[in-house]
């Protein structure tokens, strides 16, 4: 492999950490369909730039594995950092007009927002309007995607499951929860006549934010 190419699979690993939260080196070889002592080579190089992290998982027998993760630092290069101004702007907001009001309008931000989504999202099937959100939030900086849940044999709905892998706002989630709220909200807004549940969460430490979506 050459040297042009170690950036393009180092950026493949980090890619591969963000959706899985962890991962084996064998994981990954397997992946990238390259050698494991490759892969040992670029996660060493990694894991000394500071932007992954691992774990020994204990084995009864032979070599300790090693579990690696995404660092703090290998995720702030992932597009998940588009929001220190606005959180910026918000503190000021809040020292200002108090947290309270900012929360206010906040809540009306995603209402509009909602909107937009619902327009541009169309009048197809559930699954064409969610395709449709799920590539709208892409553009915006998600790294985002879907899959239809295998039907219910209790129910005759068809259900979705939306999985954003990182968070465009992710500061702002941090210092002003409440805009996780209203994001579950504006997708039911945006998702007319669907109900949406949240299935996970980054702010809880997991490494994804997932939605179930629903016809009513």
């Amino acid at each position: 492999m050459t040297a042009t190419q170690h950036p393009s699979t180092k950026q493949d690993i980090l890619h591969h950490l963000l959706k899985r939260g962890q991962a084996t080196a064998q994981d990954m070889a397997d992946l990238l369909r390259i050698s494991p002592q490759a892969i040992r080579r670029h996660l060493k190089d990694l894991e000394d730039e500071g932007l992954i992290e691992h774990q020994v998982q204990p084995v009864a027998m032979g070599r300790p594995n090693y579990s690696y993760q995404l660092s703090q630092k290998g995720r702030s290069l992932l597009p998940d950092r588009y929001d220190e101004f606005a959180l910026s702007l918000l503190d000021t907001l809040a020292e200002t007009v108090g947290k309270d009001q900012v929360n206010k309008i906040l809540q009306k931000q995603w209402q509009r927002k909602a909107l937009e989504y619902r327009d541009r999202v169309g009048q197809g099937s559930l699954q064409e309007r969610v395709a449709n959100l799920v590539e709208l939030r892409k553009a915006e900086g998600y790294m985002a995607e879907w899959h239809q849940v295998e039907a219910d044999p209790a129910s005759t709905n068809s259900r979705f499951i939306i999985t954003e892998y990182n968070c465009a706002i992710s500061h702002v989630a941090e210092s002003f929860p409440s805009v996780c709220g209203h994001e579950l909200e504006m997708f039911a807004l945006a998702l007319e006549g669907c109900k949406v549940e949240r299935t996970h969460w980054l702010v809880n430490g997991e490494h994804r934010c997932g939605y179930l979506v629903q016809a009513q």
